[in-house]
C-alpha cells in the first residue's frame, strides 16, 4: 500500500507528525506552503489565521507537482484554526477533489486547545465523504512532547501500517 502525507504546518507540530509517519511507514510527504506566509506570533497569528479559516479562504500555494494516481491512501495533516482545518489544506482539497474521491483518506489534526472534531466534520463535508478511514488528534506534539504523546504517535503509525 502506498501512502502520501499532505500537510500544512505553521509551528512545526503537524510537520513533526508527518515526519514520524514517513519514518515509521515509508509514506511520501507533500508539504503545502502558502505563497503569502501566515504570521506565526502574537495577536496577528490568531487574527489572520482565524479569519482565513472562518472565511474558508483558499490561499495560493507555492508551486508543487504531485500525481495522486499511485497512492492508495492520502493522509491529510493540519493545525486546527477556529475549529476548522487550516486554509492551505482547503486549497489542496479543492484543487484535487476529483482525484481524492477515489482514495482512502486518513486525517490528523494538531491543536493547542479544542475544535479538531468540528474540523474533521468540516473537512469530510468539503471532501464530500461520509467518514475517514481514521482520524487522530494531537495536542502540541512537538512543543509539548512527552512519553504519552510519543506513544500516541507510535500507535497512530502502527494503525496506518496495519
Amino acid at each position: 500500500m502506498k501512502d502520501l502525507v499532505v500537510y500544512y504546518s505553521l509551528e512545526g507540530n503537524t510537520q513533526y507528525i508527518a515526519e514520524k509517519i514517513k519514518e515509521e511507514t515509508g509514506a511520501d510527504l507533500l508539504r503545502l506552503i502558502p505563497k503569502k506566509a501566515y504570521p506565526s506570533k502574537g495577536f496577528a497569528k490568531f487574527f489572520w489565521g482565524g479569519k482565513s479559516a472562518v472565511m474558508a479562504e483558499k490561499p495560493e500555494l507555492e508551486e508543487f507537482s504531485v500525481d495522486l494516481a499511485p497512492y492508495d491512501r492520502i493522509i491529510l495533516g493540519f493545525p486546527v484554526w477556529a475549529s476548522t482545518f487550516a486554509p492551505p489544506i482547503r486549497s489542496f482539497v479543492e484543487q484535487y477533489a476529483p482525484q481524492l474521491k477515489n482514495k482512502r483518506i486518513i486525517t490528523y489534526a494538531c491543536q493547542g486547545g479544542a475544535g479538531a472534531e468540528k474540523a474533521f466534520a468540516k473537512l469530510s463535508q468539503t471532501l464530500g465523504i461520509n467518514k475517514f478511514e481514521m482520524t487522530q488528534v494531537f495536542i502540541n506534539p512537538k512543543s509539548d512532547s512527552n512519553d504519552h504523546t510519543e506513544q500516541k504517535i507510535a500507535d497512530f503509525c502502527n494503525k496506518i501500517k496495519a
